[in-house]
C-alpha cells in the first residue's frame, strides 16, 4: 500500500476515534463534573476550592494547589482520578462516586482525556436560543427526497440508479470504476455478505458456468431466500440494540436480573427478517408490540429489544432508575434516529437543536413502561404476574403507569426541574408532538417510522449500505448530528431512501438493489493512479476488502469443515466450544464475561449500543488461532473431509483451495503444499501433516478476507 494512502486511512480512524471519545465524554464525563464537581471548581464558584477548576481542560491541566489534575494517557500520575477513588483525597466530599463512575474516568484518561470543551469551532446551543426554523435546515432533519438520475457520460457502466449517482462523481473527479469482480469472486462476495457463509464447490463451479442473461439476479435471489440468510442478518441488528444475556454486574449467586430465554427474542428475529417483515413493521412491534395487538402474545416476545435492556440493583432509586432511562434512551435515539440523545440527559445537547426538555419527553416514555418477566406458560409460580424465575420467563415490557418526568438539573434524580411532556423531539416535528396514549410507547413508535420523520429509513440503508459495501455513506452510522459526519453522496442516500420506503421498507429490496449494482459487483483492485486522487475510496471506485467478523469466520469454519449444523433457532451455545457446531449467532452474549473468542475477535460491547464494529489486528489473534481446540477440531476434520476423496495428493491441494478460497492453487502454491506435507510412507506423519497444513490454510489473511 502506497504510503499516503496508508496516512490518510490512519488519518480517517484517528477522525472516529476522536469521535467516539468526544461522545464518551458527553455522555459518562461532563455530566459528572457538572453535577458533582463545578460547585467547588468552575468559574463561577463563589470560592476556586484548591486553586482547581475542571470547566475547562488547560485549567485540568494547570491544574490547583497540588498539581496537575488530569495527565492524558496516565491515569495513576492523575490527580483527579486519585481523589475520586478516595485514595489520597476524597472527592466528591458528599460521597464516594459509584465504581462504574470511576473506571469511566479511568478509561477517559487512559484514552488521552479528550475534552471538546477548550477550542470546539461548533457554537453550543440553549434551548432559550434555538431557532427552530433555523436547526430544521440542518441536512438530517429535512425529509429525504427521490432524484433524477444524474447525467454521465458512459450509460453503458451503470445497472441502475444508484450507479448513476456513483459514476457521476467518479466523472467529476476524471476517475472509471473499476472492472468487475471475476465471478470466483463475486460468488464469494455475494454468499458472506447474504448469508454469511461461504459457497461451496458446486455452487461456484454451477455460478461459473451460468452464462445465461440475469445469472447474477438469480444467485441473489437464492441467497435471500436461502434459510440462513436471517441468521446473519439477525447479528447486524442484535449489534443495534445492545443483545445480551445477564448484566454486568451480579451479586454472588443473585440471577434474579438475567436473561436465561433471551434466545427466544433472537429467534424472533431470526423469523421477521426471513419472512422480509417491513421494517417500520419492524421497529414498531419491537417498541409496543403488546399495546398494537395484546392478544398476539407471540408477537410480544419483540419487546425484548426493551426488555433485554441493562438492568440495575435498588429498583426503586431514583437515579438508579434514571440510568436504565438513558439506556433505553441511547438504544432507541442513536440506533433508530441516528442522534445522540442521551447527550442531554444534563444539559441542553451542545452541538445539536435537542434540549434536555426532549430528552425528558422521551424519557419518561420508558418512565412509565415496566420490564417484565412474563411466564412461559400458566404451570410456572408466579408473583405479581411475573415469573418468580428469570430461567421460566420471557423477558420483555410492559405498561406501568404512565408518567411525566421532571427535568433532572444537571442530571441528579432528586433535583426536579420544570416539568417535560411526553413527547418526540422537536427538530424532526413541525408541530408539539405530545404522547397521551398510556406510557407513549406505542405513540413514540408512530412517531419514529412516520414517513415524514427524516431520520429513520436513512439511518438504516446507512447501516445496510455499510454491511454490504464496506463503508457507510455517512461515516458515524449513529450520529447524524452536527458532531457525525456527512454523506458522500446525499442525493444516492436520500434517493434511496425514499425508494425503500415505496418498497414498503423492505430490506430484502435494499439488499438486492445495492448487491445487483455495477458498484457492488466492481473488483478490489487497488490502482495507484485512482488512489492518489481519491485515496479512501470515498468515490467508490472499487469494492473494498473487507475482514471477516468473528461470526462469519468461525461459521465459515465448520462450514469448510463440514461439521455446521443447519438447525434454526433455539437456546445459546458456547462460542468456543470445540464440539459446539451451531452458528456463531447463537453464541451466549455476556456483559459481565464476553466469551473470549468473541472479545479477542472485535465482538462489540454489548453493554451499549453498537454503531459499528472496530477492527483491530493483535499477536494475541494469531496466537489464538495456532493453539486454539477449536480451529485445531476444525482443522482435523477438514482433513479428514479432504481424505475421504479420491485421487492424488495434488487433486487434494486443488479441493482445499476451492473450499476455502472458491478458487484454484497456483502451481507455486501446489508445490509448497506437496513439499509440506510429503511425509513419505509414515501414515501418521502423513496424517499429522496434512492437519497442520489445512490449519495453516484455516488461519491464512486470504481465508479472513472478501475480496
Amino acid at each position: 500500500m502506497p504510503l499516503f494512502v496508508l496516512v490518510c486511512a490512519c488519518v480517517a480512524i484517528a477522525a472516529d476515534d476522536n469521535r467516539a471519545q468526544i461522545e464518551f465524554f458527553e455522555s459518562r464525563i461532563r455530566p459528572v463534573l457538572v453535577k458533582h464537581c463545578y460547585e467547588c471548581h468552575s468559574a463561577d464558584s463563589d470560592v476556586v476550592q484548591g486553586g482547581l477548576r475542571l470547566d475547562h481542560p488547560h485549567a485540568m491541566a494547570r491544574g490547583g494547589d497540588s498539581g496537575a489534575a488530569v495527565k492524558p494517557g496516565k491515569p495513576e500520575k492523575s490527580l483527579l482520578l486519585a481523589a475520586i477513588r478516595y485514595d489520597d483525597m476524597e472527592m466528591p466530599p458528599a460521597g464516594k462516586l459509584s465504581d462504574k463512575v470511576v473506571k469511566d474516568f479511568e478509561k477517559w484518561i487512559e484514552l488521552g482525556a479528550v475534552d471538546p470543551r477548550a477550542d470546539d469551532p461548533i457554537a453550543e446551543v440553549a434551548n432559550s436560543e434555538i431557532d427552530w426554523d433555523v436547526a430544521r435546515k440542518f441536512w438530517a432533519f429535512q425529509p429525504p427526497k427521490k432524484h433524477a438520475p444524474p447525467k454521465i457520460n458512459d450509460a453503458t457502466w451503470p445497472s441502475g440508479k444508484i450507479d448513476a449517482f456513483i459514476l457521476a462523481q467518479l466523472e467529476q473527479a476524471g476517475i472509471q470504476p473499476n472492472q468487475p469482480a471475476d465471478r470466483r469472486a463475486l460468488i464469494r462476495r455475494l454468499s458472506f455478505d447474504l448469508v454469511g457463509l461461504p459457497p461451496t464447490v458446486d455452487d461456484v463451479n454451477r455460478f461459473v458456468e451460468d452464462n445465461r442473461p440475469g445469472a447474477v439476479g438469480r444467485l441473489v435471489d437464492r441467497l435471500l431466500h436461502d434459510p440462513q440468510y436471517a441468521e446473519r442478518w439477525a447479528r447486524m441488528w442484535m449489534d443495534v440494540v445492545r443483545y445480551a444475556e445477564d448484566q454486568a454486574h451480579i451479586v454472588g449467586k443473585n440471577d434474579s436480573l438475567i436473561y436465561p430465554n433471551a434466545f427466544r427474542y433472537r429467534d424472533w428475529l431470526i423469523g421477521a427478517i426471513a419472512k422480509d417483515m417491513p421494517y417500520d413493521e419492524f421497529v414498531r412491534v419491537q417498541l409496543a408490540a403488546d399495546l398494537i395487538d395484546p392478544d398476539d402474545k407471540d408477537s410480544h416476545i419483540a419487546l425484548g429489544f426493551l426488555g433485554l435492556g441493562p438492568k440495575y440493583y435498588r429498583r426503586n432509586d431514583p437515579s438508579v432508575m434514571a440510568d436504565e432511562w438513558e439506556d433505553r434512551v441511547d438504544v432507541v435515539s442513536r440506533g433508530l434516529l441516528g442522534l445522540t440523545v442521551a447527550c442531554a440527559r444534563c444539559h441542553d445537547h451542545k452541538f445539536d437543536p435537542i434540549p434536555t426538555s426532549d430528552y425528558y419527553a422521551l424519557a419518561g416514555v420508558f418512565a412509565g413502561t415496566e420490564m417484565f418477566n412474563r411466564a412461559v406458560n400458566d404451570k410456572v409460580d408466579q408473583k405479581n404476574g411475573q415469573a418468580k424465575k428469570p430461567q421460566n420467563a420471557v423477558h420483555i415490557v410492559r405498561e406501568g403507569k404512565p408518567r411525566d418526568l421532571n427535568i433532572m438539573v444537571r442530571g441528579d434524580a432528586n433535583a426536579k426541574g420544570p416539568l417535560a411532556p411526553r413527547g418526540f423531539l422537536t427538530a424532526l416535528t413541525r408541530e408539539p408532538t405530545r404522547f397521551t396514549n398510556g406510557s407513549g410507547r406505542a405513540d413514540l413508535a408512530d412517531a419514529i417510522v412516520d414517513r415524514n420523520n427524516p431520520l429513520t429509513a436513512r439511518v438504516i440503508v446507512n447501516r445496510f449500505w455499510m454491511q454490504l459495501m464496506g463503508s457507510p455513506l455517512v461515516g458515524t452510522p449513529s450520529n447524524f448530528g452536527a458532531l457525525g459526519d456527512k454523506s458522500t453522496h446525499p442525493q444516492l442516500l436520500d434517493d434511496l431512501s425514499v425508494r425503500f420506503m415505496e418498497n414498503r421498507w423492505s430490506l430484502k429490496w435494499l439488499q438486492r438493489e445495492i448487491v445487483l449494482s455495477s458498484t457492488y459487483q466492481q473488483s478490489s483492485e487497488i490502482d495507484a493512479a485512482k488512489s492518489t486522487i481519491d485515496p479512501e475510496n470515498q468515490l467508490r471506485w472499487r469494492m473494498p476488502r473487507r475482514r471477516l467478523s468473528a461470526e462469519g469466520y468461525r461459521d465459515a469454519l465448520l462450514s469448510v469443515s463440514d461439521r455446521l449444523s443447519t438447525t434454526i433457532g433455539g437456546p445459546s451455545i458456547k462460542t468456543n466450544d470445540a464440539e459446539s457446531v451451531r452458528r456463531t449467532v447463537y453464541s451466549k452474549v455476556s456483559r459481565l464475561g464476553l466469551n473470549p473468542m468473541l472479545a479477542r475477535f472485535d465482538f462489540p460491547d454489548p453493554n451499549a449500543h453498537s454503531a459499528g464494529r472496530y477492527e483491530t489486528t493483535t499477536p494475541l489473534q494469531k496466537l489464538f488461532l495456532l493453539n486454539s481446540p477449536f480451529l485445531v477440531k476444525q482443522s482435523d476434520a477438514m482433513a479428514k473431509r479432504l481424505a475421504e476423496q479420491t485421487g492424488s495428493r495434488r487433486s487434494k491441494i486443488e479441493a482445499a483451495y476451492q473450499m476455502l478460497y472458491a478458487r484454484m492453487p497456483s502451481k507455486e502454491e501446489i508445490q509448497w503444499g506437496e513439499s509440506f506435507i510429503d511425509a513419505g510412507d509414515d501414515v501418521a506423519k502423513n496424517q499429522a501433516a496434512w492437519i497442520q497444513y489445512v490449519q495453516a490454510l484455516l488461519i491464512s489473511n486470504e481465508m479472513f478476507v472478501i475480496d
